[in-house]
């Protein structure tokens, strides 16, 4: 049965769009830094641009020439915009910044969620199911609130549980844990900046899935705020590519079987062998090809710098004591560059909130899924250590994410898009993918994400990714630690460098296979 629809793109609150900051004269600067390449008189000023640059506009933008489109840069302020759209489309990529209000630390407010274009029965199934997820939101918050402080006094047993900012502590954790019974429908609010180029890029795929309709409108709303600013953008804005212009477009809804979908992940699940991240390629001369490099950056011999010395120089903080700075330095500094040349390749499946924050480390780039292309009826999600530690709270946890899944079948069976019906699926579901990294962004990666604050699974998964590493390269792995490891070995203090927000463990004193922690 078809399911109705109303007149409008969707029923809940429209996104909000604001552009908030951008150059002064954004498309001139395309022509002024265009010709600026080819002027003898020196820089030529945004002021110097006259009418009739279109045709040179044109010509650049036909011929591939995009740099001159990329100074320009525009910052967005968006308000009422789904996790599902952040994640599928916005931090689906490295060219951007965001930063977006935070479900570890803000409490979610009922009602804030994005509700497709749905009528009669399923609009009422929809709109009862994300009713019942908020609810379970916030009575997971309650029941997990004895169990976060039991495991918060075991690191801090002098501090009083019943003092304000222990209680925030507390609270805070649990909330963090509950989120996962959200649905990646909940809306989000962000500053989001791109260039002009990306914006470009947006307004040509944002008929792409997951979320074709939501990201038209947002992406819609984006464009139009820059030709109100800077109608000249008009001279090069191709229409977005139709929906079937993408490969994986006949893959876009339920048409795989259950068995196809099932078979996939048993077969994904078992090649992690147990693990979060399992490493399944790496280049086999790693080492030596730092040591090669640094040797080449300071024009020695191997016979004057062993391939240890070599790698010492690059990565042991007592010597390099770039890597005790706060500001990350690496990329900038010429020795560490040599840390480009070693990658490694993982298979890991993480929850969609902890991917979220996964994607965020954009030079460790992933193939994330096309997720309803993998949309069941059968669960398929994580769960928080936190969780499993009651009994009470896992059984009420597993009960709300079974009835999710057969919301979501209901939804199939009415006939609604598989699009429509994955907004449903909770911060918990299970995202499998590939990502692959190169030793130095994955150091960086590994330094704030092996810190004991970081997000439970991607602690995890990195700590995983570490010890393995450190089994087929040792002289490199032995490098992966987190803030206060590092810090600790090129002599700065404070070693944490988190302040009031110190884990409670001395983690720079752990060896990393001692590494353990719930809270």
């Amino acid at each position: 049965m078809a399911v109705p629809r109303s007149s409008v793109a969707f029923r809940s609150a429209p996104p909000l769009v604001r552009l908030t900051k951008a150059f002064p004269t954004p498309f001139k600067n395309v022509i002024a830094t265009a010709r600026t390449c080819y002027s003898a008189r020196g820089i030529v000023p945004d002021d110097d641009i006259r009418d009739g640059f279109e045709p040179l506009a044109r010509s650049l933008y036909a011929a591939g020439h995009h740099t001159t489109y990329q100074h320009a840069h525009f910052q967005f302020a968006l308000e009422n915009v789904s996790r599902q759209f952040i994640w599928s489309f916005l931090h689906a990529h490295p060219f951007y910044n965001s930063e977006q209000v935070s479900q570890r630390y803000v409490p979610v407010k009922p009602g804030t969620y994005f509700i497709p274009a749905l009528t009669g029965q399923a609009l009422e199934l929809y709109e009862a199911t994300v009713a019942q997820q908020f609810a379970a939101y916030t009575k997971l918050t309650q029941m997990l609130h004895p169990v976060v402080t039991a495991e918060y006094l075991k690191l801090f047993s002098k501090h009083d549980p019943s003092h304000p900012k222990v209680q925030s502590k507390i609270t805070k954790r649990a909330m963090e844990v509950a989120r996962y019974v959200l649905p990646v429908a909940t809306f989000t609010y962000l500053y989001h900046t791109v260039s002009g180029i990306t914006l470009l890029r947006y307004w040509r795929l944002c008929c792409q899935l997951d979320a074709p309709v939501e990201t038209r409108t947002v992406v819609g709303a984006m464009v139009e705020a820059l030709l109100a600013y800077d109608p000249s953008y008009c001279t090069v804005l191709e229409e977005p590519l139709p929906p079937e212009a993408v490969g994986e477009f006949v893959f876009a809804g339920w048409e795989a079987t259950e068995g196809q979908r099932r078979a996939f992940r048993d077969a994904f699940d078992v090649s992690l062998d147990g693990r979060v991240s399992r490493l399944v390629d790496w280049k086999v001369h790693g080492e030596k090809l730092v040591a090669d490099a640094v040797r080449e950056v300071l024009g020695l011999p191997s016979a004057a710098l062993t391939d240890d010395e070599a790698i010492a120089l690059a990565l042991d903080p007592a010597r390099n004591r770039l890597l005790g700075e706060s500001l990350n330095l690496t990329t900038h500094a010429k020795l560490t560059r040599a840390l480009v040349h070693p990658s490694y390749t993982f298979r890991k499946k993480l929850s969609h909130a902890a991917d979220s924050q996964d994607q965020r480390h954009r030079l460790t780039p992933a193939s994330r899924p096309l997720l309803v292309g993998h949309l069941d009826i059968e669960p398929d999600y994580e769960t928080p250590a936190l969780v499993q530690l009651d009994e009470q709270a896992a059984r009420f946890y597993r009960e709300t994410m079974a009835r999710t899944w057969e919301a979501i079948g209901r939804l199939k069976a009415l006939g609604v898009t598989a699009a429509e019906a994955a907004y449903l699926l909770p911060n918990a579901v299970s995202i499998r993918f590939t990502e692959s990294a190169d030793f130095l962004n994955l150091h960086h990666k590994h330094r704030m994400r092996l810190c004991y604050l970081a997000q439970e699974e991607i602690w995890q998964a990195s700590l995983e990714e570490a010890q393995q590493i450190r089994a087929v390269n040792p002289r490199l792995g032995r490098w992966l630690l987190p803030p206060c490891g590092q810090r600790a070995a090129a002599g700065v203090r404070p070693i944490c460098p988190e302040g009031d927000r110190f884990c409670g463990v001395r983690v720079w004193k752990l060896a990393i296979d001692d590494y353990r922690r719930t809270f």
